[in-house]
């Protein structure tokens, strides 16, 4: 049901405007060619209704196109945040950050965090201004997501 929602959401009427969001996120900086609202708005039209493994390609994918800085500033932030909500994610605890270093192994601890509690990053994510999007590494992680499954979806994959 979810897959057919995307389908018809990203196939529909707005597939131009997902398809221009695509090219801004890959033509630009990762965190540069959109506002908040927007960026707040596709990720809730799109990263609930993604499956876990596809959910985490895409972050995979965001990742890949972040600095290994940035990686480790949105390492951070989300080991923070998903600690002050009283998820659990063992790669946090295993001590060293090199973890952040590897987009793979990033997008696997977001994908848990979301797994472990759904709405934690679709509110911290997916919120307005004035919130989580007005860091750039945190805007340019959910444009990424939101990007690489539609595109995706666009290309018919």
């Amino acid at each position: 049901m979810a897959m057919s929602f995307l389908q018809n959401l990203l196939g529909g009427q707005h597939q131009e405007e997902y398809q221009g969001f695509v090219n801004r996120y890959q033509q630009g900086a990762p965190d540069q060619g959109y506002s908040n609202t927007e960026v707040a708005q596709r990720y809730q039209q799109v990263a609930p209704q993604l499956p876990a493994d596809m959910y985490q390609q895409s972050a995979e994918q965001a990742f890949e196109r972040m600095t290994p800085e940035q990686r480790q500033q949105f390492a951070e932030w989300l080991q923070t945040h998903a600690q002050q909500q009283g998820v659990n994610v063992p790669a946090f605890n295993q001590g060293g950050t090199n973890y952040a270093q590897n987009p793979g192994a990033l997008a696997q601890m977001t994908t848990q965090v979301r797994q472990q509690q759904p709405d934690l990053l679709d509110q911290l994510l997916g919120g307005h201004s004035g919130t989580a999007l007005d860091n750039p590494v945190v805007k340019a992680a959910a444009a990424g997501i939101v990007a690489m499954a539609a595109q995706r979806f666009l290309s018919g994959r």
